[in-house]
């Protein structure tokens, strides 16, 4: 006697569906259909995962959007220059900019021992920076490290590190 290939199955959202298990090994079966009564049905995990990954997507857009504005006021406000690069990096790179900006300002002013002073000359030294793409590459970077990292970039005597360049 062969062990059965379909099985009926009542899944908790409700459906009933008959799964063909002829592709897995026999030993596997039981265990398999065990595991698919306790999840929903293929069409209503798809429905679900879709409709996760909307929400997901429109929660992604309001931060983006929040973000961006908040980016902006603060590039005004301390008189920045505008971003230069590819149109789809002026805004990630605004983002990034007031991000470690602002972490800098925190790690270097309000948590180290800098005064008004070593910032406005830090400011300076990062309005000289409009290459969208360098505050993309610098967005994980340490708050504490923007004084270095704006130093290595001012340095126009490095050449570059690409041997093909």
């Amino acid at each position: 006697m062969t062990v059965r290939t379909k099985w009926n199955v009542d899944h908790p959202c409700g459906h009933q569906v008959i799964h063909d298990l002829s592709e897995r090994p026999a030993d596997r079966r039981a265990g398999f259909v065990r595991w698919l009564a306790g999840t929903d049905c293929t069409n209503c995990w798809k429905e679900a995962r879709d409709a996760d990954a909307a929400s997901k997507e429109q929660w992604l857009a309001t931060k983006r959007a929040e973000e961006q504005q908040a980016a902006a006021e603060w590039a005004q406000k301390f008189d920045m220059p505008p971003l230069e690069g590819a149109e789809r990096a002026l805004d990630w790179g605004e983002r990034s900019r007031h991000r470690l900006m602002t972490a800098a300002h925190t790690a270097l002013v309000v948590e180290g021992k800098w005064d008004e002073t070593d910032w406005t000359e830090l400011e300076e030294k990062a309005r000289t920076i409009t290459r969208a793409g360098w505050w993309i590459d610098q967005r994980d970077a340490e708050g504490s490290d923007l004084l270095e990292l704006l130093d290595a970039a001012a340095d126009d005597a490095r050449g570059t590190e690409n041997p093909y360049r």
